[in-house]
């Protein structure tokens, strides 16, 4: 992986980390698109947290902004969201076969003790 990929990797986990700006995808997601004052009309952040926000997700290329009169409208990058999906995805499958392999350790432990154990009071 080129340094590239990982900083654009490190900013799309940095922006999908956070429970605010997961709730601001679901609501452009929902609504197709949105601006900072629309979104901080339904979120308990303040309009200019809300605009921080979306320059974090802007950067990530999560969402896109389209001038719209005095603000800027945002909606959802589908294939860029796609991906962070896709990561995530990859990533809990690759965790869950780490820890498969420790449950299968740690039984095969317990085996081993548990014969020793018999193994001794013989």
């Amino acid at each position: 992986m080129s340094p590239t990929t990982t900083a654009v990797d490190d900013d799309l986990w940095s922006a999908v980390g956070d429970p605010t700006r997961r709730r601001m995808l679901d609501l452009l997601l929902g609504d197709g698109g949105g601006t900072a004052t629309t979104l901080s009309g339904r979120l308990p952040v303040t309009r200019q947290a809300v605009a921080k926000h979306l320059g974090v997700l802007d950067r990530a290329g999560l969402v896109h902004a389209t001038p719209a009169g005095r603000e800027r409208r945002y909606e959802v990058d589908e294939a860029q969201l796609a991906r962070a999906v896709a990561q995530l995805s990859s990533v809990g499958a690759a965790w869950d076969a780490r820890l498969q392999r420790i449950r299968r350790i740690a039984e095969a432990i317990q085996r081993a003790e548990r014969q020793t154990g018999e193994s001794a009071e013989d």
